[in-house]
């Protein structure tokens, strides 16, 4: 057996033992699609949760203040004890009040302020959930990108030592020189220096997955024939507000509303409702003896009125009034900020599209061409030389075969870069969702072809 056998033997011994541990290690995980990790997240996410929760507050907010034009009916008693003396009210066994806000100045804008939140609030989950579903989607293509890495550097570590076992025999041969053995081990140690760092990526961006779609603890594999295409931004640049933004501007809005109530307090007046009921007791008191002229005491009492009151001079008002004016300023300005930061991160975001698009062309056209070269490779070590024309060695096909893996690895890297900006970008522009729900829909469909048997 010569050495080019020997050294091929090796390689296949140590491919079949890398096939086996990929075997084992992808029996151990749960694979999942991209859609599904997505929904997932958004139905486990604790934020989405606490958005949720503050449209609910919003919308009780807004039953608040509409609420106060309803009577709010009080029962009370004082009928089970005993009176002596001089009376010291009524002697009521039991009574009902009810008191309203019949018409407020002010209330008016409590209630537009009340809507505006709610409008806030619903921008506000909006945004959330394109948050998580961002946060899903390119942690799922981080982790589809290191694992496929993986799988490539682990070719490419069996190609090196192959390389380093062919330049141990040619140096024993006296054909090759130590240099040259240096070199290709520490084209192995560098691999596998890779390797380990793919490893802690793919370990962080499982535990992040697992956790986001609520199995934390479970290894996770992905499915990379289920991540869509990113679009691409076509056209000229058009700024758009993100639901963030959009959030910003209406809580401003809400802000401007409860402060023009706050200063439409004074010199207004305000209308308000009120009736009671009583029972009175005639049995366990001495009313009657102090008050001889009631001594036909009715037992009930009802009684209605509309209150009128017209604040004149009320110091405390008008400090809340300049308070919640500052206020709605403030959340206003603060709105136009973010609405400036949105409006350049999409242009920066754009540009980027641009330039890792070219580059992950570029990455792509590498690797075809480093095939290619692996492929005249193969058809020269098949051929015999030809005049004066160095032969090829196995050495050189071992080279081909590093530099074709290195390639694929340098495009999945490229391509990786631009999924995750274009994801990003589709959060910034607000298109996020639609973008997701289209490819849910999309796999739906595919998944029911598949399903569903061909016709003959």
């Amino acid at each position: 057996m010569n050495a080019a056998t020997r050294s091929s033997a090796r390689l296949a011994g140590r491919m079949a033992g890398l096939a086996l541990l990929t075997l084992a290690g992808a029996s151990a995980q749960a694979q999942i699609s991209f859609t599904a990790a997505v929904d997932m997240a958004l139905k486990n996410s604790p934020q989405v949760r606490m958005a949720e929760s503050d449209v609910m507050h919003a919308r009780a907010a807004i039953d608040e203040a509409i609420d106060v034009y309803i009577p709010t009916v009080v029962g009370a008693t004082s009928g089970l004890g005993y009176a002596y003396g001089f009376p010291l009210g009524p002697p009521t066994i039991y009574s009902f009040t009810a008191q309203s806000l019949v018409f407020s100045y002010s209330q008016k804008d409590y209630v537009r302020s009340a809507r505006s939140g709610l409008v806030a609030a619903n921008f506000a989950l909006k945004d959330v959930r394109s948050q998580v579903a961002e946060d899903a989607a390119t942690t799922y293509i981080s982790l589809d990108r290191a694992q496929r890495q993986r799988a490539a550097l682990a070719e490419e570590l069996g190609y090196a030592e192959h390389l380093q076992s062919i330049v141990q025999d040619r140096l024993d041969a006296g054909r090759d020189t130590k240099m040259e053995l240096t070199r290709s081990r520490r084209t192995g140690v560098q691999l596998r220096l890779q390797l380990l760092q793919l490893d802690d990526e793919i370990a962080n961006s499982a535990d992040h997955l697992a956790r986001l779609i609520g199995l934390p603890g479970n290894p996770l594999t992905t499915v990379s024939d289920s991540i869509p295409e990113v679009p691409h931004p076509s056209g000229s640049f058009v700024p758009a507000e993100t639901p963030g933004v959009k959030a910003a501007f209406a809580t401003a809005k809400s802000k401007y509303e409860r402060a023009f109530g706050d200063d439409r307090y004074r010199f207004r007046p305000q209308f308000a409702f009120g009736a009671e009921y009583s029972r009175f007791s005639t049995f366990n008191n001495q009313y009657v003896k102090y008050y001889p002229s009631v001594s036909g005491l009715e037992s009930n009492a009802v009684g209605f009125s509309v209150n009128v009151t017209i604040p004149l001079f009320d110091k405390s008002h008008e400090a809340k009034a300049r308070e919640s004016m500052a206020e709605a300023v403030h959340a206003q300005n603060d709105a136009i900020y973010h609405r400036d930061q949105a409006q350049e991160g999409q242009l920066k975001l754009r540009h980027s599209m641009a330039e890792l698009s070219a580059k992950s062309d570029l990455a792509s056209l590498d690797k075809e061409l480093a095939e290619e070269q692996l492929e005249a490779i193969l058809v020269q070590l098949q051929a015999p030389a030809v005049g004066g024309a160095a032969a090829l060695t196995p050495k050189d096909e071992q080279n081909a075969r590093i530099q074709e893996r290195q390639r694929y690895v340098e495009m999945l890297d490229a391509e990786g870069q631009l999924r995750q900006t274009g994801i990003n970008l589709l959060r910034q522009t607000g298109e996020l969702e639609g973008w997701l729900k289209i490819s849910a829909g999309s796999a739906a469909a595919s998944s029911n072809s598949l399903a569903s048997p061909s016709k003959p």
